[in-house]
């Protein structure tokens, strides 16, 4: 167990510096988030009357959806397949796909967070309960990252088909979009918290469910 926890914190160290160094990701995805919002700014001031607090919430999840695809559908595209083998004489396929999945949820988590507080400022803020709208985007974040990962793996295998990434994220997108989007909603019009308890537990499991399947299918995926 010890040694499995040593190699994650390696493999995520080394992911955290790549990123540090070249900040592809990280730049390209801040700018993509404030240049949408952007346009939505644009958009909807000069339709007041269309942004309602369903379309602003329903809007936000729809922009980090494809925050989360961009920046996290190409985890193991990057990956030249001398590298690959690279990895795999060093760590154990478990403690690969579990280092890129905490990673990819920091990472998510981040610019999660960071869209959201340019969002607000551009289009306002209608939310009651901060503290439930701000737990419904983590989850989403970390159950976006744990899809995404897992899907880009499978796509890495089938020479990094974009057809097959979206076609394999769509029905595994789909519904835990819907469920952390009626969660927030839920927070914008300042429910008790309690009303809320079938959603997180919805979401929770939902995020435990993929990274335990990622964690037993990667590796017959990684030595195929």
């Amino acid at each position: 167990m010890s040694g499995a926890l040593n190699e994650i914190r390696v493999l995520l160290r080394k992911e955290i510096q790549l990123e540090w160094r070249q900040r592809y990701a990280l730049n390209g995805m801040v700018l993509y988030i404030v240049s949408t919002v952007f346009i939505c700014y644009l958009h909807f001031n000069l339709n007041q009357n269309l942004l309602n607090p369903i379309v602003w919430n329903t809007l936000f999840w729809v922009i980090l959806m494809f925050t989360a695809v961009n920046a996290i559908g190409k985890s193991f595209a990057q990956d030249s397949e001398g590298r690959i083998l690279y990895y795999y004489t060093l760590a154990s396929p478990v403690s690969i796909i579990a280092s890129k999945i905490i990673y990819n949820s920091l990472l998510m988590i981040l610019l999660t967070l960071t869209g959201f507080a340019v969002y607000q400022m551009a289009m306002g803020n209608p939310v009651e309960d901060q503290a439930m709208y701000v737990l419904a985007l983590v989850l989403g974040s970390i159950g976006f990252a744990s899809v995404l990962t897992m899907i880009s793996a499978i796509a890495s295998k089938a020479g990094n088909n974009g057809m097959l990434m979206a076609v394999l994220s769509f029905p595994m997108v789909v519904p835990l979009l819907l469920m952390a989007v009626k969660f927030s909603k839920n927070a914008m019009d300042g429910l008790d918290p309690s009303v809320s308890y079938d959603e997180i537990a919805i979401l929770l499991s939902i995020d435990a469910l993929v990274i335990a399947l990622s964690l037993i299918l990667f590796p017959y995926l990684w030595k195929s």
